[in-house]
């Protein structure tokens, strides 16, 4: 089959999907700043087209290069990873954002950020810090006090990224119970109730899992059936799938696939990982070999089988993120500029290449604003 005709293929399943007057979804943008962007941008997203309409600043706001949303939809939150800080913003009826102020700056590197499910905290992962934050949430969504500050002891076989800890990622269970936090510089994804009415954070350090020495896991993401995490861990390269007891929170790995190529030579790192919406495929990004690797996944298992690699039409693919529906996935690519749009295939989870793109100076984060 061509890619035109897998494209057109793809179109036409989408369009029986959503009627022609599917509204467009919104979508913010976090970047690098210091060079020719400003902050965060907003733009909107065609669900049947899979076209963006012009970005536009959103919200002047230094580095601004991961962002998270309240589960209402309400309140966009951003780290500002230098100067190091965390803020959040009202999303107003026609996308403007609006200053509802700043969480403590007694953090150090931030690189994360997600509200829980409940939208009584938010933690972020704090990668110079190697630490992970909770804060208060306040009725109106601004952020209040900070209730937790956790520091992660240890250090793994890697000196030059390794030498202490750096927690990378913060992902809530989707019962909103737990919040794994993975840290790269200790090779561990770290484990935390949440304890909701005083929105804040407890260890768990027997459900804590250890992941292969070297391999620096980064960002996680649960199944929606709630039974694994897939874990991308940075420094290998690689997805480890953990099966996750959801009534104690501990995990047990189950398998470590590799994200390349097996005669790859390119000097490379991995960067995000999603689960499709419909639990049947997982996605991983990687940097330098520019490309995201489509796994298939075992409905029983959730164990993971290698599609395809794609090549992602860019250079440093930072993030990406799939549509609500799992129609499309969007690439954040870093150093080019760009934002380039995929086609999704319903039955395989391979990727189609289309001509959407945009350009966005240094983008780092994709979220879109409607619940998957």
């Amino acid at each position: 089959m061509s890619l035109l005709h897998s494209f057109v293929s793809h179109a036409l399943l989408v369009m029986t999907a959503f009627s022609a007057s599917a509204a467009p979804l919104r979508v913010f943008v976090g970047t690098y700043t210091g060079t020719t962007s400003r902050g965060i941008y907003a733009t909107t997203f065609d669900p049947v087209k899979g076209t963006f309409s012009e970005p536009a600043l959103a919200a002047e706001t230094s580095n601004p290069s991961f962002l998270g949303l309240s589960p209402d939809l309400k309140v966009l939150y951003a780290v500002n990873e230098s100067p190091s800080g965390v803020r959040a913003f009202s999303i107003s009826a026609n996308g403007s954002l609006s200053p509802l102020g700043e969480g403590s700056t007694e953090i150090v590197g931030p690189c994360d950020i997600a509200a829980d499910p409940s939208g009584r905290l938010v933690a972020v992962a704090n990668y110079s810090g190697g630490s992970v934050a909770a804060f208060r949430v306040l009725p109106n969504g601004a952020l209040g006090e900070r209730t937790a500050l956790l520091l992660h002891p240890g250090k793994s076989i890697n000196p030059e990224r390794q030498e202490r800890a750096h927690a990378h990622g913060v992902t809530f269970s989707r019962d909103g119970r737990f919040l794994v936090v993975p840290d790269l510089g200790i090779d561990q994804v770290k484990v935390y109730a949440v304890d909701r009415d005083a929105a804040t954070l407890r260890p768990q350090a027997s459900a804590d899992l250890a992941i292969t020495p070297g391999s620096g896991p980064r960002h996680a993401a649960f199944s929606r059936d709630g039974k694994q995490l897939y874990v991308i861990n940075e420094l290998s390269s690689t997805i480890t799938v953990a099966n996750y007891d959801a009534s104690s929170g501990s995990l047990h790995t189950a398998q470590t696939i590799s994200t390349l190529p097996k005669d790859n030579a390119v000097a490379s790192s991995t960067a995000e990982i999603a689960v499709h919406p419909g639990d049947r495929f997982v996605y991983g990004s990687n940097r330098g070999h520019d490309s995201i690797a489509v796994f298939k996944r075992d409905p029983k298992s959730g164990t993971l089988a290698l599609v395809e690699i794609t090549p992602t039409d860019g250079k440093t693919p930072r993030h990406f993120t799939l549509s609500p529906d799992g129609a499309w996935l969007i690439a954040a690519n870093q150093e080019s500029d760009t934002l380039t749009v995929f086609a999704v295939n319903p039955q395989s989870g391979k990727l189609t290449s289309t001509a959407h793109r945009i350009s966005i100076p240094r983008p780092v984060c994709v979220r879109f604003v409607a619940q998957p």
